[in-house]
């Protein structure tokens, strides 16, 4: 039995929508008064699904697809049990958090959720590996999900730490940033360059721009999870490696823009303008990420943002939202997986709108910080955007259920 990818997108779209449910709450909690609900438990919730039910469960099925158009055959079977494994820890630790938080049961979940990822990336490295030495994706979804098994080590960390309640500032942070670098600056990176070039792997791509860019891109990734780590005194030797893995990140994105550049035309004959616009918002975004990353090399830069929360949580959003999120939902829509047709364009532009505004405001939130200025209604016209958000995803969800009546 072959895995149904409209199904699969179907139910990314209504994890996506219930992401942005839970984001909209919160925002909600922050402005107006909701006693009963607990606002840290929401957020352990709407981080733990948004990793695990939204953007894990995307990259599995897009991942599985590459392998079903590229290999004579896979074994269906058991990625449909693991994708439907990992959606019940997803579920399973999208209501226990939201109700204990870190509790024997969301706990229990947690861990069958890591015990699925390793199950999924023993069979995914298997199936990587027999893709076609000139895929030029390769390389890049072998690497995400051998980074996927690594940031479970910040997870092993925590848990220990938890156990024994020994608890330390300093290693709880590390492990906490070490957890979110490999899954952001990892599984979720590379995968999304692997599914893209997977995409566009029947173009005359030249191998060493890809190459190249997957190079300067790997090695960077281990020691730029450093980057997360400035706020503390490292060595002089690791600082200086630190600054090294910046620019070699912003090296290969280098290649990897030559290589963009370098087939314009067929990718303007691939996707629609509208696809190749909000790809141009992801690559932008990206940019900014690549810059920030390198800026935060100066101490007393890394020292001062660490220090504030809305810094921290307009970076994360940065990556998660616009650059992330906004691309597996633009990639869905531009290969077909969601009805084409001007009311989904609409919900679409919407939802990036929604996102880049979201960015806007934190950002001027996390600058204004500095000075301890407060911006007037600023949480209201959060509330205000994580609505527009949930609303255009919403439209989204209900397209693309209905795409299968028009197919």
């Amino acid at each position: 039995m072959v895995i149904g990818k409209n199904t699969w997108v179907q139910i990314a779209m209504i994890n996506l929508t219930i992401v942005a449910l839970l984001g909209a709450v919160m925002r909600y909690k922050i402005g107006f008064a909701l006693p009963f609900l607990d606002q840290k438990f929401l957020q352990e919730s709407h981080s733990h699904f948004a990793f695990t039910g939204w953007i894990t469960h995307t990259l599995f099925f897009l991942l599985v697809n590459i392998f079903r158009s590229s290999l004579p055959s896979i074994h269906e079977k058991a990625y449909r049990l693991l994708i439907l494994g990992n959606l019940l820890t997803a579920y399973g630790m999208l209501i226990s958090f939201a109700f204990q938080g870190y509790g024997p049961v969301s706990i229990t979940f947690a861990s069958l959720s890591i015990i699925i990822g390793y199950l999924f990336a023993w069979r995914a490295l298997k199936d990587a590996s027999r893709l076609p030495a000139s895929h030029p994706g390769k390389n890049w979804v072998k690497a995400a999900l051998w980074f996927s098994v690594l940031s479970t080590l910040g997870t092993m960390v925590l848990s220990w730490m938890m156990a024994t309640r020994q608890y330390d500032q300093e290693t709880y942070l590390g492990s906490v940033y070490f957890y979110l670098h490999f899954q952001y600056n990892g599984w979720f990176l590379f995968a999304c360059f692997g599914i893209f070039l997977d995409s566009i792997r029947h173009f005359n791509l030249r191998a060493r721009l890809v190459r190249n860019s997957f190079f300067f891109f790997v090695i960077a990734a281990i020691p730029a999870y450093f980057l997360s780590t400035l706020w503390a005194n490292i060595p002089v030797w690791l600082y200086s490696i630190v600054v090294i893995a910046a620019l070699l990140q912003i090296a290969g994105w280098y290649y990897f823009i030559r290589l963009i550049n370098e087939n314009l035309v067929p990718l303007r004959a691939s996707f629609s303008r509208l696809v190749l616009l909000v790809f141009l918002v992801v690559g932008l975004a990206l940019t900014l990420k690549l810059f920030l990353q390198l800026g935060s090399t100066v101490p007393a830069i890394a020292k001062l943002a660490y220090s504030f929360r809305p810094i921290v949580i307009a970076y994360l959003h940065l990556v998660l939202l616009l650059i992330v999120s906004v691309f597996l939902v633009t990639f869905i829509y531009g290969k077909g997986l969601i009805r084409q047709h001007k009311p989904t364009r609409i919900a679409l532009l919407t939802f990036v709108i929604g996102v880049i505004l979201n960015e806007a405001v934190l950002a001027v939130q996390g600058i204004c910080s500095f000075s301890y200025t407060v911006i007037p209604y600023a949480n209201e016209a959060l509330f205000g955007i994580a609505l527009l958000m949930l609303t255009s995803v919403m439209l989204l969800a209900a397209f693309q259920m209905s795409s299968d009546k028009h197919d």
